[in-house]
């Protein structure tokens, strides 16, 4: 029996996602820019989503704009906004901690003469919003800070930094990446207070190669990716409807049904931690608010080979961030964890599918794994 704990990395499409797909692509397969009644109708199904994803988020269904995947929409909210603002400035809020798809694009934003300045973490990897005030400027124009870690599960106060930012006066955008908080943390768009969020469909059971970007009403943004006029000339490319209607049925079945996950996911992370420190007294782990995403380590271990002695009783984690394709932890480093500590590290990513099932299995496979490797 398989036991897929690597959530955080991508989840399995939900049926009802998957049905949503199925019907998109054998029924309503008309190109929604096409004025015929296969065109008019795949319109029909293309805003329906678009309000179901939006409901889920809490903002306007005109706010929402739909991409490939978060990363599309962190690179779009970074270069544009950060282009959008250049006449009142060229510095940049961020943090060590973000994920590639932020970090990159602060790179070429470096490189296009803006000043990024990336904050160091607190002990679990948040960021506190007293370290972006201390770093605010006359010439901040825009901070990026994601949500929640995808390798930690620590809670950065989005609201706290907006609230922040008024009262400093500051004219900064305000994006965050809440690709890991979506429907696992409880926020509403409208209330939050940032310019721009990134969310992604493979998070949350809906198929790979779709997200969004909430763009604030009264932000313009330039399209990232041009040609024709799709997506209110925001987004150019034929809307992928099939990844589009199933990230809606994935989201309205998320929304709906989020206290109940959220709770379930966290007692068996609290469950995991538990059984995992009382079976191996040596193991640390990273106490953070995220429900879904558990950092463990065994020091003295390496992460690949405790993968592929947990592989071998079918259970499957993560050491990392997936994008990083195995590459050392930036977000453990920049903690300031110690390098036994970080190169025996594991991510547990839960989802509501998960069972006390998998949590068992991780425990006696683990436990095994260490016993092993201790009598070599």
């Amino acid at each position: 029996m398989e036991h897929y704990l690597d959530n955080s990395a991508t989840t399995k499409v939900c049926p009802e996602a998957a049905e949503a797909a199925l019907k998109a692509m054998t029924e309503t397969f008309g190109n929604p820019s096409s004025t015929h009644t296969m065109g008019r109708n795949a319109k029909k199904l293309l805003e329906s989503s678009r309000k179901k994803v939006a409901a889920a988020l809490g903002c306007l269904p005109e706010e929402l704009v739909f991409t490939s995947c978060g990363s599309e929409s962190d690179n779009w909210a970074l270069l544009r906004g950060a282009e959008a603002m250049r006449r009142k400035g060229s510095h940049i809020i961020s943090s060590a901690v973000e994920h590639d798809a932020v970090r990159k694009s602060l790179d070429l934003l470096e490189q296009a003469g803006f000043s990024v300045t990336r904050l160091s973490p607190d002990a679990t990897g948040a960021i506190p919003a007293e370290s972006v005030r201390n770093a605010l400027r006359d010439d901040t124009i825009l901070v990026s800070l994601m949500m929640v870690n995808n390798e930690t599960g620590a809670l950065t106060d989005i609201s706290a930094i907006s609230r922040m930012l008024k009262s400093a006066g500051s004219g900064a955008l305000l994006h965050t990446d809440a690709v890991q908080a979506f429907t696992k943390i409880p926020f509403s768009a409208k209330t939050l207070g940032a310019d721009m969020i990134s969310i992604g469909g493979h998070k949350i059971h809906a198929p790979k190669g779709i997200g969004a970007l909430y763009i604030r009403k009264g932000l313009h943004l330039k399209p990232l990716i041009v040609g024709g006029g799709q997506e209110d000339g925001r987004r150019a490319g034929t809307e992928p409807l099939p990844q589009i209607a199933a990230f809606a049925e994935a989201a309205a079945i998320a929304y709906a049904r989020r206290e109940e996950a959220i709770a379930h996911m966290q007692a068996l992370k609290q469950s995991a931690i538990a059984q995992l420190t009382a079976a191996i007294p040596e193991l640390t782990y990273l106490d953070t608010p995220a429900p879904h995403i558990l950092s463990i380590s065994l020091p003295g271990w390496r992460s690949e080979v405790l993968m592929n002695l947990l592989e071998a009783h079918q259970v499957y984690v993560s050491k990392s961030s997936a994008c990083k394709k195995g590459g050392r932890s930036h977000v453990l480093e920049a903690i300031g964890l110690r390098s036994d500590v970080i190169d025996g590290a594991l991510r547990i990513g839960i989802s509501r599918y998960n069972t006390g099932e998998d949590i068992a299995a991780l425990v006696s496979g683990l436990t095994e794994a260490r016993n092993t490797l201790a009598h070599r």
